[in-house]
This record gives structure tokens, sequence and C-alpha cells, in this order.
């Protein structure tokens, strides 16, 4: 038996969650249920693929994951079977797969389609329950992932640019996330933030010097190393666990400090 995933938008106070555990329970009775979370923001497939994808690579091989945001439910969209890494993904496709297929390789897409695994009357506003949960269940029994519908050759991938910048002039990234402490998480990656910096000199004497980050207008300072290299209440940008950069605030919230959201831009120079 394998384990099964839960990430969507549903919250914690209605039946739905409890109404998909209760599908796949129905069908694979000894899988062990892991809730990464159901407070994505409604609707919002970037906050979920964020998520989604950072908690991904920490799952043994084997695992079946269900990520179900989806604002088109009921829709002509597809729901897909992905696989990397050795575990299976099932999701619509909307560009929720976004983040894991720019870092994992693919090793297997399909659509799902075979309505012998659903639930034999299906809402048209619930597919988690009625088409995912119980294709889920089945593959956590062993089924093959070959059953689950015919190969496909497209997904969907959300428009999410890369850091960008000029010779001499600053890298531009922007917010991708603010996480439940209030630090903003940006799409700059560490491995960015090292080239960035190998090439930076000062002006007078030659050597290289530490970068400065921006949030907007905002004046951050140089990179630290963890929330305690200063001050409480104090803003910082450090790399965080997702090895991104991140702007918080020693024991305070740098979204609330700087009334930030995602999409807004950050710089270093």
């Amino acid at each position: 038996m394998s384990t099964i995933t839960l990430t969507t938008d549903f919250g914690t106070s209605d039946h739905y969650v409890a109404a998909m555990k209760g599908v796949l329970l129905t069908v694979a009775p000894h899988a062990t249920i892991v809730d990464i979370t159901h407070v994505i923001r409604p609707q919002d497939v970037v906050h979920a693929a964020f998520v989604f994808r950072h908690a991904f690579p920490y799952f043994p091989e084997g695992t079946v994951h269900v990520v179900v945001v989806d604002p088109g439910v009921g829709t002509s969209r597809r729901l897909l079977a992905a696989r990397y890494a050795g575990q299976v993904v099932l999701a619509p496709d909307n560009g929720i797969l976004s983040m894991v297929h720019h870092d994992f390789p693919l090793e297997a897409l399909h659509e799902v389609a075979n309505r012998r695994w659903f639930i034999q009357e299906q809402s048209p506003t619930f597919h988690g329950r009625d088409i995912l949960a119980p294709v889920a269940g089945h593959l956590a029994c062993g089924d093959p992932l070959e059953e689950v519908g015919p190969q496909t050759d497209h997904l969907e991938i959300l428009n999410l640019a890369d850091p960008a910048g000029e010779p001499g002039g600053p890298l531009r990234g922007f917010i991708l996330h603010i996480d439940h402490f209030g630090n903003l998480v940006t799409n700059i990656r560490q491995a960015d933030m090292v080239s960035y910096r190998a090439g930076m000199k000062d002006a007078a004497s030659g050597r290289p010097r530490e970068p400065l980050i921006f949030v907007g207008e905002t004046g951050v300072g140089p990179l630290r190393r963890t929330y305690a290299d200063v001050a409480e209440g104090e803003l910082l940008a450090l790399i965080g666990s997702a090895d991104l950069l991140e702007i918080a605030v020693n024991s305070g919230s740098a979204a609330a400090r700087l009334r930030a959201l995602p999409g807004e831009a950050v710089f270093v120079q």
C-alpha cells in the first residue's frame, strides 16, 4: 500500500476533505493518507503549485499525490496523472504541475479517462471526490498507471518568469509566495544569487562586494544567514529552506511591514 497525499483549497470546516478520504479508504483501506494542506487560497493555482513543489521531494517513491485547486471544475479541462521521481501526481490540467515539472524529469503523463475507476454517479463540481480520489485509491493498491487512461504529451504550464538582469545592472525577481509567518518568498534561487554575487565588484577598489536587496524601493540590506542575524523587528533577506531568497522580519511579518503582495518586484543590486 502506498502513501496518498492531499493538497486542496477545500478548507477544514466543510465535508469536502472528509468525503475524499472516505472514498480513498473505501478503495484503498490500508493506505496512509497525509494532508499536505487544505488551506490553499481559494482558486489560487500558483499558491498550490508552490506549496506542493516544496513538499513533493520529501516523499518516497510510490507515493500518490492528489492536488485539487480547480477553478475550471466541470469544464472541458482535462485531469492528468503524471509521474515524477517515481511518484504519481493526480491533478487538473491548469498549470498546477508547473513547478514540479520545472524541477523534476517527467517520466510518464496520462489523461485520467478510465471511467471504470470513477464513482458511478459524478458531480460536475466535485471531481476530487468522484474521480481523483478513487483513481488514487486504485494506484495505491498497485493498479498500473497505464490503466488510468491514454498517454498524452501536453500539459498546461504557468507563465512564471525566471529572474532577469543585464550585465552590470540589478537582478530583478518578484514575490512568489507569502508564507504563514509573513515571509516574502521570491522566485530568486540561491544559484541565481551565487551567480550574481560572483560578478559584483566595488567600483573604487575592484574587489567583490555584497549585493543589497530591495523590495520595490525599500532597502532590506545585504544577505543574512538566519533570522537572528538582525535585531527583533528588523527587516532582513536570507536564503530560506526552499533555497529561495526570502524577505523577513525577525519575530515579525515582512508582508505586514511592507504591505507586500505576490507579484511585487524584488531587486538585487
